[in-house]
């Protein structure tokens, strides 16, 4: 039974990770599309000011880029704190994989004992049988 339970916890533990290692996936995703938006704006700001531009419409682009690096610098944190995350999950797994060890060695070491212990007693048994046709051999004379 502990052992079932200790499969069990393992089991879900694993498939917390996974869960956090997919939602880190698309954390990452999501900042690399938002690096790739402010590249492109960037460059559209840059042909806007070859080709001639107004101060007003440079101060939006300005303004819209800093709002994503805002959202990068947000997005980095997110990506971080998933990372935190995953080790905490990955360290809870390996914990749950540990107790999972323990309980089967435990179970090993029983199921050897028992074993020992049933190959002594048919031992003495057999023993024992010998012993008493060794007897009755003797005493017959």
């Amino acid at each position: 039974m502990l052992i079932d339970l200790a499969k069990d916890g393992a089991n879900e533990a694993g498939k917390q990770l996974q869960l956090l290692t997919t939602e880190r996936g698309k954390a990452q995703s999501q900042l690399a599309m938002l690096h790739d938006y402010r590249l492109d704006y960037a460059q559209r700001l840059q042909k806007a000011t070859e080709t001639g531009l107004s101060a007003s419409n440079y101060h939006n682009f300005r303004q819209f880029i800093a709002t994503l690096d805002d959202a990068i610098s947000q997005q980095n944190s997110i990506v971080g704190q998933m990372d935190v995350r995953i080790e905490q999950g990955r360290q809870q797994w390996y914990a749950q994989k540990r107790r999972l060890s323990s309980f089967e060695a435990l179970q090993s070491r029983q199921s050897r004992q028992q074993v020992a212990r049933a190959n002594r007693s048919e031992q003495l048994a057999s023993d024992e049988i010998s012993a008493n046709l060794y007897r009755r051999a003797h005493h017959s004379y």
